[in-house]
């Protein structure tokens, strides 16, 4: 039933995040995704990684009109890649191979990610 849905009230951490520079936001969006790298290998963890792949795709949301059509088209990409993950996970978060491509895969756009942000150097 969905009265006993609940729904995560996503103003204050909007108001939060929207408050932090371009580069910082992006910072943000790449902590996130480096946590899914380090939580998804283990089975325990799927409401953890289903919740950072919700608020990564807000961070995007939040953000991506905002950056040069370069960053806003990658970060377009991976807001639908994110998606995906996020509506498979039930059919495959008992597979501890799609578990570690689901890792290895956030690593890859965490860095990329990072790099967008300018804040490497």
């Amino acid at each position: 039933m969905w009265h006993n849905v609940k729904v995560k009230d996503w103003t204050p951490i909007q108001e939060r995040y929207l408050r932090d520079a371009i580069p910082i936001r992006l910072g943000g969006l790449a902590s996130d995704l480096s946590r899914i790298k380090s939580t998804a290998p283990n089975e325990a963890n799927q409401s953890v990684v289903a919740g950072l792949l919700d608020e990564s795709k807000h961070f995007i949301e939040w953000t991506a009109h905002e950056t040069e059509i370069e960053t806003a088209g990658y970060l377009a990409k991976l807001q639908i890649e994110l998606a995906l993950w996020q509506r498979q996970l039930p059919d495959r978060w008992q597979n501890p191979t799609d578990r570690q491509r689901l890792a290895n895969q956030a690593a890859t756009w965490s860095q990329q990610v990072l790099e967008l942000s300018g804040l490497l150097g």
